[in-house]
């Protein structure tokens, strides 16, 4: 997703993204060794709290940024400082698909969290897989998710304007029409603030710097400190 999501944050601009690259040409995703895998359940065994796991690609598992510097990073900084007794596990996996996704849910399960921040489906999109698809695998996880006990948070997404209006409209409609049906939080654009600020984006003018992540954090936070129990 390192490239991939260049294409799409290259293109945003303001309230809309304008980016370059078309929909047949495939992205490439960072060579697997790159990729750090997700901590296993055995490494938050001994720990009581409730789980609040941030479950996507390269922008929850914070690519290019050093260890401790991701949102989900940030976010269990926010959640202690604000009295919040929860373990915030990062299990983004850059370069994943909404297949990946699926594919990964026994691993997420096993860890019984009680909020998912769900974020897949920008890979799927640049690669102008069918939305439909995406949609299906989506709705998979959260049935799962859901029946696991966990709440979820739909974090959205969009792509760059010469993927068409038709395709974007109907991948932007998808965590709208699935946050309706699964009744979720959702939120509109997990970049908000971030996306296309040069000063906030790594050099390859798509994933958060350390300073863009902290603000990715603070989204989140937003829309998940309403599901919160203070620690008594």
């Amino acid at each position: 997703m390192a490239v991939s999501l260049k294409l799409m944050l290259l293109a945003v601009a303001g309230i809309a993204l304008t980016g370059c690259g078309g929909r047949d040409t495939e992205p490439a995703l960072p060579p697997a060794a790159s990729v750090p895998a997700p901590k296993p359940a055995a490494a938050i065994a001994s720990d009581s709290r409730p789980v609040i796991a941030a479950f996507g690609d390269s922008l929850s598992a914070g690519f290019g940024l050093d260890p401790g510097q991701s949102f989900p990073d940030d976010l269990q900084r926010l959640a202690d400082a604000a009295g919040y007794r929860y373990r915030v596990v990062n299990l983004g996996v850059s370069g994943d698909t909404t297949t990946d996704g699926v594919e990964r849910l026994p691993s997420v399960l096993a860890l019984k969290p009680v909020i998912v921040i769900l974020e897949f489906g920008a890979n799927d999109g640049l690669r102008g897989q069918p939305v439909a698809s995406a949609k299906q695998n989506l709705a998979d996880m959260i049935e799962a998710l859901q029946k696991n006990g966990a709440q979820v948070i739909l974090a959205g997404m969009t792509l760059p304007r010469n993927y068409g209006p038709e395709y974007i409209h109907s991948f932007e409609q998808m965590y709208v029409e699935l946050a309706n049906q699964y009744r979720l939080l959702r939120i509109p654009f997990l970049l908000d603030g971030v996306g296309g600020v040069a000063s906030l984006t790594q050099a390859d003018g798509l994933h958060p710097t350390a300073e863009g992540a902290q603000i990715v954090a603070g989204t989140v936070m937003k829309y998940i400190k309403p599901l919160l129990k203070p620690s008594r």
